[in-house]
C-alpha cells in the first residue's frame, strides 16, 4: 500500500479490561444488525405466499429498499459521529431498527413491508461507521485489524441468528412473530451502548496532533480520500465480494426450497423439523460458524502478516476471494442438498476474511477525525453496489440459469 498510514494519538483513553468489555458490547449490537437486517431470507418464502409477492419484489425487499438509505444515510450520520457522541448515535441506532424490524411484523402489503425494511435501513446506517471509529480510538494500530474483526463477526453471527431463529420461530409461530422476536433485543443493548459505552474523544482531545485534525470539512475529507489510491482500490474489490455475497444470500433458502425441496423435507423429518425451521438451522450454522472462524482468521492473519509487508492487508482476503469460486460453482450444481451445503461451507469461511482487513485498511490510513467518514463511504460503495444490486440482479437465479449453463441447471428449470 503506498499510502502512509496516519498515526493514532498517543493516549490510551480505556484500560485493557474495558476495551475488550467495548468489544463485546459492540459485537453484540453487530450481531443483532445483522440478524435483523438477515432473518428476512429465511422468511421469504412465506412471505411470498401470504403477501403474494414476485421474486423481484423479494430482491426489492431485501436489496435495494433497505441498501439505498442505509448507504446514502451512512454519510451525515458518519458526520454528525465526527462530531458528537458515538455511544449516542449508536444506541440510538440500534433502538431505530429494532423499532423498524418489529414493525415488519405487521406488515399487510408489500409497500408497508418496503416502508419497514426502509426504516430498518435508516437505523442501521448510524452503526457501523460510529463503531469502526469508535474502535479505532479504543485500540492500538497494531491491533486494529483483529479488532475490526472481531466486530466483524457480528456478520456471521446475525446470519446464523437470523437464518436458525427466524427458521424455527416461523415454523412454530409464524414470519410476522419471527419479525417482532427479532427486533426485540435490540431495544435493551440501546441502553447498554448509551449508557455504558465510553466517549473518549475528551480525552484524546488533549494529544496536539488529534486536536489539529477534530474538525474536518466533509469536503475537505472527500479530497483526502480522493487522493488515496489504496482506499478506492479496497473499496471497488470489497464491493465485488459484497455483489457476489448480497445477490445470493437472499435466494439461497428459495433455491434449496426449489430445488431440493424434497430431499430437505424428508431430512428435516428425520429430525422432528419441518423444511423452513431445519434449512434456517443447517444454512445458519454452515454460514455462521464458518464466518466465524474466517473472519476471525482474516484479522489476525492480516495483523501477523502486516506488521513485516503491509500487502498482506489486502493479498490474504484477495487469494481467498479466489479459492472460493470453484467451490459455490460445484455446489449450486450437485443433485444432493446435504453434499451442496457441506461445501458451502467452504465458501463461508474464505468469503469473511476479508472485513478485518479491508475495514482496518481504510481506518488506518486516514486522520482520527475523518474515520467515521472514511467508513460510511467505503460502506456506502460496498453496499450501494453489493446490497443495493446483488439481490435485485440475481432475483431469477433462485429459479433459472441461462445458456451454455443449461448443463448446471436446477431441475425446477427444464427445457431450453
Amino acid at each position: 500500500m503506498a499510502e502512509t498510514a496516519i498515526p493514532s494519538p498517543v493516549i490510551n483513553p480505556v484500560s485493557a479490561a474495558y476495551r475488550r468489555y467495548a468489544l463485546w458490547v459492540l459485537l453484540i449490537i453487530y450481531t443483532l444488525n445483522f440478524l435483523d437486517r438477515q432473518v428476512v431470507n429465511i422468511l421469504a418464502e412465506p412471505i411470498k405466499r401470504d403477501l403474494g409477492l414476485a421474486d423481484w419484489q423479494l430482491g426489492m425487499m431485501s436489496g435495494l429498499a433497505f441498501a439505498v438509505f442505509y448507504t446514502v444515510l451512512g454519510i451525515p450520520i458518519a458526520r454528525l459521529a465526527e462530531r458528537k457522541n458515538r455511544p449516542m448515535i449508536i444506541g440510538a441506532s440500534v433502538a431505530a431498527w429494532s423499532v423498524f424490524t418489529v414493525l415488519c411484523g405487521f406488515a399487510q402489503n408489500f409497500w408497508q413491508l418496503i416502508i419497514a425494511r426502509i426504516g430498518v435501513g435508516v437505523g442501521e446506517a448510524g452503526c457501523t461507521p460510529a463503531s469502526h471509529s469508535l474502535i479505532s480510538d479504543y485500540v492500538p494500530k497494531e491491533k486494529r485489524a483483529s479488532a475490526i474483526a472481531f466486530y466483524s463477526i457480528g456478520t456471521p453471527l446475525g446470519t446464523l441468528a437470523g437464518m436458525a431463529m427466524g427458521g424455527l420461530v416461523a415454523d412454530a409461530y409464524g414470519w410476522r412473530v419471527a419479525f417482532m422476536v427479532a427486533g426485540a433485543p435490540g431495544l435493551l443493548f440501546a441502553l447498554v451502548a448509551i449508557f455504558t459505552l465510553i466517549e473518549p474523544r475528551r480525552q484524546l482531545a488533549a494529544d496536539l496532533a488529534a486536536r489539529a485534525v477534530n474538525q474536518i470539512s466533509f469536503a475537505a475529507a472527500l479530497a483526502v480520500l480522493a487522493t488515496k489510491k489504496t482506499f478506492w482500490l479496497v473499496a471497488f474489490a470489497a464491493s465485488i465480494k459484497a455483489f457476489v455475497g448480497y445477490g445470493h444470500a437472499p435466494f439461497t433458502a428459495s433455491f434449496f426450497f426449489r430445488n431440493h425441496g424434497v430431499e430437505l423435507a424428508q431430512t428435516a423429518a428425520l429430525f422432528g423439523l419441518k423444511s423452513a425451521g431445519f434449512l434456517g438451522l443447517a444454512l445458519g450454522l454452515i454460514g455462521g460458524t464458518a464466518g466465524v472462524i474466517g473472519a476471525w482468521l482474516g484479522g489476525v492473519l492480516a495483523d501477523k502478516l502486516g506488521a513485516k509487508d503491509l500487502r498482506a492487508y489486502v493479498v490474504v482476503p484477495a487469494i481467498a476471494s479466489v479459492i472460493t469460486i470453484p467451490f459455490f460453482i460445484v455446489a449450486v450444481s450437485l443433485d444432493s442438498a446435504v453434499a451442496a451445503g457441506l461445501l458451502l461451507v467452504v465458501p463461508a469461511l474464505l468469503g469473511t476474511l476479508w472485513y478485518g482487513p479491508v475495514y482496518a485498511t481504510a481506518q488506518s490510513i486516514v486522520d482520527p477525525a475523518m474515520r467515521a467518514t472514511a467508513s460510511a463511504v467505503l460502506l456506502f460503495i460496498i453496499n450501494l453496489v453489493g446490497l443495493g444490486l446483488g439481490p435485485w440482479r440475481s432475483e431469477r437465479s433462485a429459479t433459472c440459469w441461462p445458456g451454455r449453463w443449461a448443463w448446471a441447471r436446477p431441475r425446477a428449470c427444464a427445457g431450453p
